[in-house]
């Protein structure tokens, strides 16, 4: 699986400025939460620099954050303590998460922020799903969001550049995504990330990754779902929409 340490010290230029405080990221799936006993424990399975985490810990969850990154689980620990949260962060990717945790821990487990296809193909993607499904109480529930890869590999490969500047901790940067589109879906993409900030004196520093990644249609992560025992009980899917949440339970 693909890392993010070069992107981690710059990451908040990724997030969106809706949810870059902790409690606005978890008020983005207050339906779901909704769902939750009262002292739920929930465990935010590609953290990231820790916003989700952090918000859900907010609401007095009892909340676990593991990334495959070191550098993004450092951060996320250091976001825990400027908000005076309680999470327990730790460096693991999806297979290793059993080692960590026993079966049937949390009654939610979120994999957000479209990180889902950094998994190995279909057999790393089942993998990755059963260990989530492994780790949730019977009637738990996984909480994922995704791109529409349907509509990336429409568009072919390119290179994006945003429009506009993106302001974080009063610098300025400017995003571009190259996408690096294979011939077939089982194929391994690439996706180079470059965040260029840009100071007031004019001077650039430019931090970039070069990410694997192995997209999926729709249709196969539903099977995949079902096949790691979790059905699903809802999805925002629309083909013609860049993102979408699926929320499945354990049965």
């Amino acid at each position: 699986m693909s890392g993010y340490d070069a992107l981690a010290e710059v990451y908040e230029w990724l997030i969106s400025d809706v949810k870059l405080a902790p409690a606005e990221f978890a008020a983005s799936f207050d339906d779901v939460l909704s769902l939750l006993p009262p002292n739920a424990h929930v465990l935010d399975c590609s953290c990231g620099t820790g916003q989700l985490a952090v918000g859900l810990a907010g609401l007095g969850m009892h909340v676990v954050a593991t990334d495959a990154s070191e550098a993004m689980v450092r951060r996320t620990a250091e976001l825990s303590e400027e908000f005076g949260a309680s999470v327990r962060t730790v460096r693991a990717d999806w297979q290793e998460l059993p080692d960590h945790f026993d079966d049937d821990t949390f009654d939610m487990v979120f994999c957000v922020g479209n990180s889902l296809h950094h998994a190995e193909g279909a057999r790393g993607r089942v993998a990755a799903l059963e260990s989530m499904s492994r780790l949730l109480r019977r009637g738990g529930r996984l909480v994922l969001t995704s791109r529409t890869w349907e509509l990336v590999r429409a568009r072919g490969s390119r290179l994006d550049i945003s429009d506009r500047l993106v302001r974080r901790n009063g610098r300025d940067a400017v995003v571009v995504y190259r996408w690096d589109i294979a011939p077939n879906w089982e194929d391994e993409h690439h996706i180079e990330i470059a965040i260029a900030q840009v100071d007031t004196a004019g001077s650039v520093l430019a931090r970039s990754e070069l990410l694997s990644s192995w997209p999926y249609r729709y249709d196969e992560l539903e099977v995949e779902l079902h096949r790691v025992g979790l059905q699903t009980e809802m999805s925002t899917f629309n083909p013609e929409a860049e993102n979408y949440m699926v929320v499945a339970s354990k049965v």
